[in-house]
């Protein structure tokens, strides 16, 4: 008897606990309501970023000032995510022309690092952490890129914000302090350099935890020097030349030479029509267009007759997954060195042939024939009508583990991403992209601007993004609504590092799924299983072209906020 009554008790909370908030509107796995603003919305990881990039914009700048002002915050607040040492890409939605822009504003491998030294190292990948994994950082190059277009304050008053705390310190938030814990012992443990004088000598010896302040004074001086000397300052001056001699020193190849030879490229974003809504993404050699052909896949199914979160749902969204995943095994590349066939993969006829794969069951799949890693995402728009999604990333958190001395920052380690496997799209080369897994998103309807959203997260991003959209518009949430409903995604499969499929996977879920999903999933021969922090975190600003306002969201996964004026 007493047995029973435990077991009822534990039922009782699980059901209470499981309902999140009771709301008085809205669904109830809601955090908070939509934010509502007419002149300008922010919305990024951290709040202090979201106000830097807010003061901006009641100071006169546009969103791309407010942009770059709180992406360099975001390099100094959230390190485990973002940085100088990474790279960027964005989609701007300009005020003035009325149009859409893209930037892949990526680094290239090493010039004098080639596949034969793999091979003659024996190695079968590029390492996850140390100097050869290490590609150009190309997030500086892309803030005055973007700045050159479309900027309007000077670059010393969009990185002044920064400099003020990255001296003065800020206290960490929850999340952050969390992953910094872990990160930076993580680092010690391998004996790379620099790591205790970048992030703990300069905090009085001890690394920082919630709540405690933290500060960054070699960062502040590098972005001093972004300042006063611009992109130049840090790709040809000693910026570049103390990462050069650093790498070399690790046993990488990546030289100052590389980093003055960088620069960024203006794309044409591609999109898919979505039951009436244009849905942008960058085209490759980042991983967008999976969620385009997830789209063109799951849009041949009525989902006005099939409840969010059921099993139904959450096999057709999986289905779909690893159809455009193949393909993204395949044919995803830098096109400077590969013909990815982004039309024909994004075709009406090619998206049928795909989803008359699909049956009742768990499926596996191959590529079709077609004849031919931790980040923050952020968003700003202003009273001029102009918005821009970004992402930015230094890949696996942190990154390489590679600090240059007194510079604040850490390298990305991007280059683990190629493949070592002769003749694929993704085969090493040097000076080559890798294939990129962080991408920017843009919704538009009838022409007009929609919805700029992002959600970070390595493979999950195609699988977010896909979710958002379809929790908009086909099950009817709000923007806030949309990103906080949870999730799910799938591993497994094929990967543009050589990966083959060898079963298929398995299907990991937020404890928001029901387990009559879950079990409803198990008789269609899935996998099932769970993951920590591998969801992303979501941030958009929705346009609501009749009233003329925006709407903003930041989920509840991540210490972020969205705030308008």
């Amino acid at each position: 008897m007493q047995h029973l009554v435990k077991l009822t008790l534990c039922l009782f909370l699980f059901i209470q606990f499981s309902k999140a908030q009771d709301r008085i509107t809205g669904e109830s796995f809601a955090t908070r309501s939509v934010v509502l603003g007419q002149n300008g919305m922010v919305a990024t990881s951290h709040p202090l970023a979201t106000q830097i990039g807010l003061d901006i914009l009641k100071d006169g700048g546009n969103a791309i000032d407010a942009a770059i002002a709180a992406n360099a915050a975001l390099g100094l607040m959230e390190p485990t995510g973002c940085g100088i040492g990474g790279d960027l890409f964005a989609i701007v939605w300009d005020g003035k022309t009325k149009k859409l822009y893209g930037l892949n504003a990526s680094g290239r491998s090493p010039k004098k690092l080639t596949l034969d030294y793999f091979k003659k190292q024996n190695m079968e990948k590029i390492p996850s952490h140390g100097a050869l994994p290490v590609s150009v950082p190309g997030a500086v190059d892309g803030w005055f890129e973007l700045h050159t277009k479309f900027g309007s304050k000077p670059i010393s008053t969009i990185l002044a914000p920064a400099i003020d705390y990255a001296e003065k310190g800020f206290p960490l938030t929850e999340l952050i302090a969390w992953y910094m814990q872990r990160s930076i012992p993580f680092f010690q443990s391998k004996g790379f350099p620099n790591i205790e004088d970048t992030y703990i000598a300069q905090n009085g010896g001890k690394l920082p935890n919630e709540g405690e302040i933290y500060k960054n004074p070699y960062l502040a001086n590098t972005y001093k020097k972004i300042a006063e000397g611009g992109r130049d300052a840090f790709y040809k001056g000693d910026i570049a030349k103390t990462i050069g001699t650093f790498i070399k020193e690790q046993g990488g190849f990546l030289s100052a030479q590389d980093l003055a030879a960088h620069k960024s490229q203006w794309v044409e974003p591609v999109s898919i029509n979505y039951r009436g809504y244009n849905v942008w993404e960058l085209p490759p050699n980042g991983q967008g267009i999976a969620a385009l052909q997830m789209l063109k896949i799951l849009e041949g199914y009525d989902f006005s007759n099939i409840e969010f979160g059921s099993a139904e749902h959450l096999h057709l969204f999986t289905e779909a997954k690893k159809l455009a995943f193949e393909d993204r095994s395949k044919y995803y590349a830098d096109m400077d060195f590969f013909d990815v066939p982004v039309t024909e993969l994004l075709s009406d006829g090619y998206a049928k042939e795909r989803r008359s794969q699909i049956g009742k069951r768990a499926g596996t799949y191959s590529a079709g024939e077609i004849s031919a890693g931790e980040t923050i995402y952020m968003t700003v728009a202003d009273k001029d009508g102009t918005m821009i999604s970004l992402i930015q990333s230094n890949y696996r958190g942190m990154g390489s583990g590679m600090a240059p001395p007194k510079l604040g920052f850490m390298l990305q380690d991007r280059g683990e991403l190629f493949s070592l496997t002769p003749g694929q799209a993704n085969t090493y080369e040097p000076g080559k992209r890798p294939f990129h897994t962080i991408i920017p998103a843009f919704m538009t309807k009838d022409g007009k601007p929609f919805l700029s959203f992002g959600v970070m997260g390595g493979d999950f991003q195609p699988m977010g993004h896909t979710q958002i959209v379809m929790n908009l518009v086909d099950f009817g949430m709000n923007i806030q609504e949309a990103g906080d409903a949870p999730r799910w995604d799938h591993t497994g499969g094929a990967s543009p590092m050589g990966a083959t499929t060898v079963n298929s996977g398995t299907i990991r879920t937020e404890s928001g799924i029901p387990y009559t999903t879950i079990r409803g999933l198990m008789d269609k021969g899935h996998r099932i299983g769970t993951a920590r922090g591998i969801y992303g975190g979501y941030q958009a600003i929705l346009w609501d072209d009749e009233n003329k306002v925006y709407h903003g969201a930041s989920e509840s996964r991540k210490d972020g906020q969205a705030a308008g004026y």
